[in-house]
């Protein structure tokens, strides 16, 4: 085996400050990038059904949560050309990061939608009144 490495050309940017924000808010709130990815969805899933009166059954804050996913991954992606990071090393984190941060919300939709975990679902308590 060769123990040869791989020498990129230099970066055109030593880093974004969109990047250097994210490694100055995982120093200082004491939290993991994947985390924060958890917490933002979170955030952004009750705050958008508190903010919007939109229902967690609703498609609504999910495509908000993965247009702000898709965004921001786009953007990482961008930056990490900007820094000379190869997409074969960005793409896959960039699909672990949209999964990692769609999964709590997709899950919680699909709990408020097929189940009665978020309160008793509309089609039961039409069956209910028919009764």
């Amino acid at each position: 085996m060769s123990n040869a490495q791989i020498v990129y050309p230099p970066a055109v940017y030593e880093t974004t400050w969109l990047q250097q924000a994210k490694l100055w808010l995982i120093q200082h709130v004491g939290l993991e990038k994947d985390a924060l990815h958890i917490y933002l969805a979170l955030f952004l899933l009750f705050g958008s059904v508190w903010l919007f009166r939109w229902s967690l059954r609703s498609w609504k804050p999910f495509a908000l949560i993965l247009a702000v996913a898709l965004i921001g991954e786009a953007w990482d992606i961008r930056d990490g050309l900007l820094t000379r990071v190869p997409l074969v090393v960005s793409v896959p984190m960039s699909i672990h990061d949209i999964w990692n941060t769609m999964f709590w919300p997709l899950a919680i939709l699909l709990l408020a939608r097929f189940t009665p975990v978020f309160g008793v679902r509309s089609d039961v308590v039409q069956e209910r009144e028919a009764e």
